[in-house]
């Protein structure tokens, strides 16, 4: 076979199409934004913007406007809106922007209409609760449970993730914005990346699918530490220490997980946090400044709107992993007791301070 010749594809490869039909499963912010980008990129491409309830489904449809998320933003006429499960069984590429908490939940809502020949990429930044597992597992964990089409031999959806430094409001602006898709079949990640690249989103392409999907995850506890040292008014030193030290307490996770050092160093990793930590549009970042400001967690996440600040649940489920795997993250440590127990966020910045010293 020519290397020129892209292998024959057997049934159960996915569909590899130069115009696919791309649904988006989730109507927030990132989910309205990822959709508009995908639908004005190519005319020829058909989006669907997926909503759980009909009560948003509607509301966006009839506005043609995501008034609640994302206001500001017409929705062109090639983005379609829908709540009809039965719609997902036409994608040939999902993207999934489901809330970590809601993942597995909505996948087995989903399941019936799932089958071989699409393609499943998550663009949610989280690890699951309780069972420490990152997204694009999570979503195999719910195939295997509860898509018994999916079960015999070679039956498969493959599962990938997008991440990096991208704010929804700004990629549905269409300023520059650069991130990075990782499979484990090249093949795969490079096709989405010819997708979704567009002259305002430019995608780089990995295989480190732990690397990637860690980095993202992992940044959002790191911009709440990063934000309460900015609320309790400790000045740009403390914040930058925070995000290096942060990066290598994500590093040291990431490559006890199997993730590649050289993934933490690009767009996934040190991009998406130094975003994260240093943007006023990141709401990780301002639920730290309002508890350094006093504020208690359960009002900050009230005042969200219903918008979902990752990073709250990743603290804990972050703090799971890293004792299974044995690794020492000192910043997420004291997240946790924040988040968790409620500790004065100037106790935990002074007890970080006066830790033993260490080489770097």
């Amino acid at each position: 076979m020519s290397k020129n010749n892209p292998p024959e594809l057997i049934p159960d490869s996915p569909r590899i199409s130069d115009s696919p039909r791309i649904v988006v499963l989730g109507a927030g912010a990132w989910g309205t934004a990822i959709a508009l980008s995908l639908s004005s990129r190519d005319a020829k491409t058909t989006v669907t913007l997926w909503s759980h309830s009909q009560e948003s489904d509607g509301d966006i449809d009839g506005a043609r406007e995501n008034l609640r998320y994302l206001p500001g933003f017409h929705l062109p006429d090639n983005l379609r809106v829908t709540r009809d499960d039965a719609e997902i069984r036409d994608a040939d590429i999902l993207v999934s922007v489901i809330p970590s908490e809601f993942l597995r939940r909505t996948i087995a809502r989903i399941s019936p209409h799932l089958h071989t020949g699409q393609i499943m990429l998550s663009a949610t930044k989280g690890i699951e609760d309780h069972t420490f597992l990152r997204m694009s597992e999570v979503i195999k964990s719910a195939l295997a449970e509860y898509a018994p089409q999916l079960t015999r031999p070679g039956a498969t959806i493959p599962v990938g993730a997008m991440s990096g430094p991208s704010f929804a409001f700004e990629v549905a602006q269409g300023l520059p914005t650069a991130v990075t898709v990782a499979f484990h079949d090249p093949t795969i990640a490079a096709h989405i990346q010819r997708t979704f690249t567009s002259p305002a989103l430019r995608l780089y392409s990995s295989t480190d699918l732990i690397g990637v999907e860690l980095g993202g995850a992992l940044k959002n506890v790191i911009a709440i530490a990063a934000g309460g040292a900015n609320g309790l008014g400790l000045g740009h030193n403390s914040s930058s220490a925070l995000i290096t030290r942060g990066m290598a307490e994500i590093t040291r996770l990431a490559v006890a997980c199997g993730g590649r050092r050289e993934t933490l160093a690009g767009l996934s990793g040190i991009g998406d946090l130094v975003l994260t930590c240093t943007g006023s549009l990141s709401r990780n970042r301002t639920v730290g400044v309002e508890l350094g400001k006093g504020r208690k967690l359960p009002e900050i996440l009230e005042s969200l709107g219903g918008k979902v600040a990752e990073g709250v649940p990743t603290t804990r489920a972050a703090l799971g992993l890293a004792r299974q795997q044995h690794v020492e993250m000192p910043i997420t440590e004291q997240m946790g007791a924040i988040l968790e127990d409620g500790k004065d966020p100037k106790i935990a910045i002074k007890e970080l301070m006066q830790r033993p010293s260490k080489d770097e």
